[in-house]
């Protein structure tokens, strides 16, 4: 639905306002909630060693004046939890013994466990997680970029894939852990942010991907995406599905290339079914990989210039000639006469990839 100037600064903000949030957080809290969370259990386990040592202080010799007091024990507990042992206070008896073999010794294992594993996630595991992103933002360079993994962004990820796209060469971003889990297990990178934030898109390196894909799930989401990616990447190509047909001029206005309306693709499968029992067919055989034939979009060859498109050398077949944004078909003058710096798009048969149909 089309917007006003007011109600597009609102949801604007709206949306600039939601915070980031790194994929796959070990612990669904804040860090300092969690850090709490470590420090509350070790604690609670210190105190429980505490209140044995205190209960069963009969079977504890002190070497210093042979009287064990409440700081005495509390002093004993840390330097046993802590394996330091300096030796002046010592358990005496076999019952005292017995609860440092049997109780106090677990405990002590799990209070370093408690603070291993907190070195771990807030120390190693960060670094760990910080570095390995740093070197896949390294390597992102004509990457595809798929901004929202919903029904057409999931689709359209599955048809690259199958067109011989390498899945490390697509980033995937989204706002739901779930979606983002299934676009990781079809090998795509991955990563948990609002896509109408400029340093997320920057995270992704935008400004260095091959295209990017935008598919929000809202019309008005969508488009402020296609206005946040033009101004960081204003020649990267962008193609947005809209779902409106009065927000389509938005959309372009915005900066999109290419507005894929899905319920007007819909429409016109409709259509061509009532003009023909297979037309339906062709069309949808032509928009995917699985079909005997794909429509795929190039530049010229060198050897094909001032040649008719209907005389490509990869065999396809012409069907229109892109030349300074002007569409001309195969049966219009401009068409036969190639010209460097066209773009063609033909039909191929499937089992002929895009790198030998581009030479």
């Amino acid at each position: 639905m089309a917007r006003g100037p007011n109600g597009w600064q609102r949801h604007a903000q709206a949306v600039r306002s939601r915070r980031f949030t790194p994929l796959r957080r070990a612990v669904k809290i804040p860090v300092w909630g969690d850090l709490g969370l470590r420090l509350t259990a070790a604690l609670l386990l210190v105190s429980i060693v505490v209140l044995i040592h205190w209960f069963d202080r009969d079977g504890l010799i002190d070497h210093h004046d042979g009287h064990v007091s409440f700081l005495d024990v509390v002093y004993f507990t840390m330097i046993s939890i802590t394996t330091t042992g300096f030796g002046d206070i010592a358990p005496i008896s076999d019952k005292a013994r017995l609860v440092e073999a049997v109780i106090v010794t677990p405990i002590r294992f799990a209070v370093l466990f408690i603070f291993i594993g907190a070195a771990y996630t807030f120390v190693i595991k960060r670094g760990w997680e910080k570095w390995r992103m740093a070197r896949i933002q390294e390597q992102l360079h004509d990457h595809i970029v798929v901004l929202g993994y919903g029904v057409s962004g999931s689709e359209a990820v599955a048809e690259l894939i199958a067109r011989g796209t390498d899945p490390d060469c697509i980033v995937v971003m989204d706002t739901d852990p779930e979606r983002l889990a299934a676009a990781e297990d079809v090998g795509c990178n991955v990563i948990e942010a609002d896509a109408s934030r400029d340093e997320h898109l920057m995270a992704v390196r935008i400004d260095k991907a091959r295209t990017v894909l935008v598919s929000a799930g809202r019309d008005d989401s969508s488009i402020l995406i296609v206005l946040t990616v033009q101004h960081l990447a204003p020649n990267v190509p962008i193609s947005v599905v809209i779902r409106a047909a009065d927000n389509e001029l938005l959309a372009h206005q915005a900066g999109a290339d290419n507005v894929i309306n899905p319920v007007r693709f819909t429409g016109l499968l409709l259509a061509g079914s009532a003009q023909g029992a297979h037309i339906a067919d062709y069309l949808a055989d032509l928009a995917s990989i699985s079909g005997k034939v794909q429509l795929i979009e190039r530049p010229v060859l060198p050897e094909e210039i001032g040649k008719s498109i209907d005389e490509l050398t990869s065999g396809g077949r012409g069907l229109r000639v892109y030349r300074g944004g002007e569409p001309y078909g195969f049966w219009e003058l401009q068409a036969r006469s190639l010209q460097a710096g066209d773009t063609i798009v033909e039909i191929m048969p499937t089992d002929v990839s895009e790198c030998d149909a581009a030479g």
